[in-house]
């Protein structure tokens, strides 16, 4: 791939991703305006309003505060990794795992801005069966398993020029 392409395109997945966190940003926003009380839009799905100040499933959420500062360092350096294999990966020519990374580098921006600027994230969709409730989220951590799954998905595929010569891309 010629070095302009190249930059071209990492910049194009750098804006999904800023974009991304900008609609991540936008959606908890309305949460924060809007849910006063749960709201059930379908049997099995409600909004609700949710600080967590810990991590997935509520991890250390009851830790007293220091985890603000290391869940936001962690965010930066775990953003500032996946930008680097994001770089590399457009440059190899890989099709899927570009675009899983930048959904996984904007989740992380938008959850990270939330801990800074909130001091912790907001999340609002809750997926129930019965009484049984998945722990809240938001679209950023939506956006970050659907581009783990992607980049998992890749790796599997062989992305990139080896896996399309094998695959007859």
């Amino acid at each position: 791939m010629p070095a302009g392409a190249g930059r071209r395109a990492f910049a194009g997945w750098l804006g999904v991703a800023a974009g991304l966190a900008v609609a991540d940003q936008a959606t908890k926003e309305w949460a924060l305006a809007s849910l006063k009380e749960p709201a059930a839009l379908l049997p099995s799905l409600n909004l609700v309003l949710v600080h967590n100040p810990g991590a997935a499933f509520g991890f250390l959420s009851q830790a007293g505060g220091w985890q603000r500062w290391f869940f936001i360092a962690a965010g930066i350096a775990i953003g500032a990794f996946v930008a680097v294999w994001l770089w590399r990966a457009v440059r190899a020519g890989q099709r899927w795992t570009p675009a899983g990374l930048s959904l996984v580098l904007g989740g992380a921006l938008g959850n990270v801005w939330d801990r800074i600027v909130r001091g912790a994230v907001v999340d609002f969709i809750d997926v129930h069966y019965g009484s049984y409730h998945w722990p809240a989220f938001n679209v950023a951590d939506a956006a970050i398993t659907v581009g783990a799954a992607l980049v998992i998905l890749a790796a599997f595929r062989g992305d990139g020029k080896e896996g399309a010569e094998r695959s007859g891309r």
